[in-house]
């Protein structure tokens, strides 16, 4: 989903997800993870037309000149391909690889307009943690339409973001406050 407050491509869960996904219809729609690669990096009409020009359909054939696929398209699989075989036995290429802790999050349920400020003063750490646990989120605040925001808040303080949400007034929640003109006003 991407729109003026959200866009998921930031996220790296649902960005991994989402690009699994569509290797997997590019893989459906050629047969050869090669290809599917190849037409994740070029598009996939851009590899239809080279196949079709070249009457070639394997991707090694395609690359082995530069008159089909652009060059970056050529390097890409390969360099994918370096890249698999490196992670999986990343200190034996001279790589040696320290895996960042992962914070403890859980998810709360907000209400829509929360304002990040308000979360990030309830969990007890800053706007730009909550805005780095969330990273979708573009604006200050969750959404404004919907019933509801998924946001994760550090472990610890989830429970206190609750019961803060569950005690607040409505203009508590946002820095953001409606108002309808009244006819005279």
């Amino acid at each position: 989903k991407q729109d003026w407050y959200i866009d998921e491509r930031s996220d790296p869960e649902k960005a991994t997800a989402a690009a699994a996904k569509y290797l997997k219809t590019l893989y459906n729609m050629f047969g050869d993870w090669h290809l599917a690669m190849a037409s994740y990096n070029g598009g996939p009409g851009r590899v239809n037309r080279a196949i079709k020009r070249s009457s070639r359909e394997n991707f090694w054939d395609l690359s082995a000149t530069t008159k089909f696929l652009p060059r970056e398209t050529r390097e890409y699989v390969p360099m994918i391909l370096a890249a698999v075989i490196i992670a999986k036995n990343p200190i034996k290429y001279g790589f040696d690889v320290a895996t960042a802790p992962v914070p403890a999050t859980e998810t709360v349920t907000v209400p829509p307009a929360v304002d990040l400020r308000r979360v990030a003063e309830w969990a007890g750490v800053t706007a730009d943690e909550i805005q780095s646990l969330n990273p979708e989120l573009r604006r200050w605040t969750t959404p404004i339409r919907g019933a509801g925001y998924e946001l994760d808040v550090p472990a610890e303080s989830a429970e206190i973001v609750r019961e803060r949400l569950a005690a607040a007034s409505p203009n508590e929640l946002n820095a953001l406050q409606w108002y309808t003109v009244k006819r005279g006003e």
